[in-house]
């Protein structure tokens, strides 16, 4: 098992279970056409456990008929619980909901696209056994285009430079909590949180272990490159103050440029006395620069202010519609 550091984790550290239940949080939108396979492949591992468990599907408003999939799931099995969101709040938000409503000691996430095997549960759970507070998926061979893989391994560095815990999939939903940092992680309640690093953030001993990737069964990819994007600036503002601090650095840094250049060009005009259009130019293509810097300055800080208003307002996180199966006295809204 590759830890977060890099090095191999030995899986018979830690012999005393810590395992009772175990509950499955999957988050659904728009997946009516891998539910039937998705649950076949899942419930078979889950079976196969010598500990008790549990699923939570959270759907994220979907439009295609999945939650009356779920419903019908959840009549059945009554180990199967469904918590339907007013609309679509987003898959961490999903999570969040998800992570309410689960009662496991151990409690793991999972995509509902079949990318990610439900066969691979249980060497998680190994890893968790193991003495590991956050067991994260390492997808080494990804089934996504270039330009995905491209974006994610420049995401996955910049997470792990902020976070200060170096992994390589931070993206990978397959992932393992104990139940104290899932706790911790919804006593945040952060209106952009991007869990898997604020759980790192929380847990003294985290790894990752290499788990397969299938290219997806049916439906289409809710994430592209614009979503990445905005997923990366949330991370860099939830999470670390470096933007605004280099920000400043660097305007302290480009006055004192332009003070030198300013007085190298009164001493160039005492000197040598007024120059062509060329000293012109070159004074509007400073000032572009100049500008240029002042807008990244700005929606930077705006989106820090942006995060700011948004927390102080309050507003729910998702609302919770309803919930279907299970224990429905945890029903509430966030």
């Amino acid at each position: 098992m590759v830890s977060s550091s890099g090095k191999v984790s030995v899986l018979h550290e830690v012999s005393t279970p810590v395992t009772r239940l175990v509950s499955i949080v999957v988050p659904i939108y728009n997946e009516a056409a891998n539910l039937s396979t998705l649950w076949d492949r899942l419930s078979a591992v889950l079976k196969a456990l010598s500990c008790s468990w549990e699923v939570v599907f959270v759907d994220d408003g979907s439009s295609d008929g999945s939650l009356a999939l779920l419903r019908e799931l959840a009549a059945r099995e009554p180990r199967v619980k469904v918590v339907e969101l007013a609309r679509n709040f987003g898959q961490h938000s999903a999570i969040l909901a998800g992570f309410r409503q689960s009662r496991g000691d151990v409690v793991v996430t999972l995509d509902g696209d079949l990318q990610n095997p439900p066969e691979e549960i249980p060497r998680l759970l190994e890893a968790i056994e193991a003495g590991n507070d956050v067991v994260g998926g390492w997808r080494a061979n990804r089934q996504d285009h270039a330009y995905r893989r491209f974006a994610s391994r420049w995401h996955n560095r910049l997470t792990s430079l902020i976070v200060g815990v170096p992994m390589h999939d931070y993206g990978c939903m397959l992932r393992a909590y104990r139940r104290h940092i899932v706790e911790t992680v919804v006593q945040c309640d952060e209106k952009a949180a991007f869990i898997p690093a604020l759980a790192a953030s929380f847990a003294k001993r985290v790894a990752e272990i290499p788990v397969a990737h299938d290219q997806r069964a049916a439906g289409e990819s809710k994430y592209n490159l614009l979503g990445l994007a905005k997923l990366s600036l949330n991370l860099i503002t939830g999470f670390s103050l470096a933007p605004v601090q280099f920000v400043s650095l660097l305007g302290i840094f480009i006055a004192l440029i332009d003070g030198a250049f300013a007085g190298f060009l009164i001493l160039h005009r005492l000197l040598y006395g007024p120059q062509q259009e060329g000293a012109l130019w070159t004074l509007f293509a400073v000032l572009f620069l100049f500008v240029g810097f002042l807008f990244l300055a700005l929606g930077l800080i705006g989106e820090y202010v942006g995060r700011i208003y948004q927390e102080v307002r309050h507003r729910p996180t998702y609302v919770v519609r309803d919930v279907h199966g299970g224990d429905r006295d945890r029903s509430e809204h966030r």
